[in-house]
């Protein structure tokens, strides 16, 4: 009976877990939009993963098996000590296309390379995201947080105005999500195709009446290193499907 007592008042007394409550985007989707994501026959962007996997076969498989794959895009970005800097994952294959395939790396947003992407991202599919614990990216993911948070454009809006401080809400008929990165490259309805998550951030930017950042852009790279270390521990669902 004491012993009873003594756990339920050390339960009491133990600190109380605050609740997580990051939420995917797919979440804030429509139920017919979940259904296409969630449908792996139905989901239009299939069509890039199914020619990620064969342009894998022919160039990447030399040095990788499909199966080592797991869990890399849910560490990108990551250091390249070579380089000094930090990598994207669509910067890693180019690089590694360039360096092993000894081809011209693929354009940014090009069918080829957002294939790739796709196929490298969802053999993490149901894995956490699990930014690198490496000292050399914490000036970078510095440079991100600040980006999220600079006022920018004629709007004057950042980041965090709309996706951290009135989430849920809705913006021109659509509900605002919490930008977690976590099904990119995604499917959006309105393009009709497969994009990057820097394709989204640069029409967030037009959006507000900024000017965007270059593809590949160390802005960029900084906010998606940011992004991925606040969504640490959600699942990635690539490939995503938005309107």
């Amino acid at each position: 009976m004491k012993r009873a007592a003594a756990l339920l008042l050390a339960a009491a007394l133990a600190p109380v877990q605050a609740q997580d409550t990051r939420r995917s985007g797919l979440d804030f989707m429509t139920p017919a939009t979940q259904a296409l994501q969630r449908d792996d026959t139905q989901n239009p962007a299939l069509l890039w993963l199914a020619d990620g996997e064969r342009r894998f076969a022919a160039d990447c498989a030399r040095c990788h098996e499909p199966a080592s794959m797991r869990g890399v895009a849910a560490r990108h970005p990551a250091f390249d000590g070579a380089l000094g800097r930090p990598l994207t994952l669509s910067a890693r294959i180019n690089a590694c296309r360039v360096q092993h395939v000894k081809a011209p790396a693929w354009a940014p947003e090009s069918d080829a390379l957002l294939a790739v992407e796709t196929f490298v991202a969802n053999a993490s599919r149901g894995l956490p995201i699990a930014p690198p614990a490496d000292a050399r990216l914490a000036p970078f993911r510095a440079d991100g947080r600040a980006l999220y948070h600079r006022r920018m454009g004629q709007l004057d809006f950042s980041c965090a105005d709309c996706h951290d401080r009135v989430a849920g809400g809705r913006l021109g008929g659509s509900t605002i999500p919490q930008a977690h990165p976590t099904a990119y490259p995604i499917y959006r309805l309105e393009w009709q195709t497969v994009g990057s998550l820097q394709r989204r951030l640069r029409n967030c930017m037009s959006g507000v009446r900024a000017e965007p950042f270059a593809f590949g852009a160390p802005e960029f790279v900084a906010l998606e290193l940011f992004l991925m270390e606040r969504a640490a521990g959600m699942a990635i669902e690539t490939p995503g499907v938005r309107p």
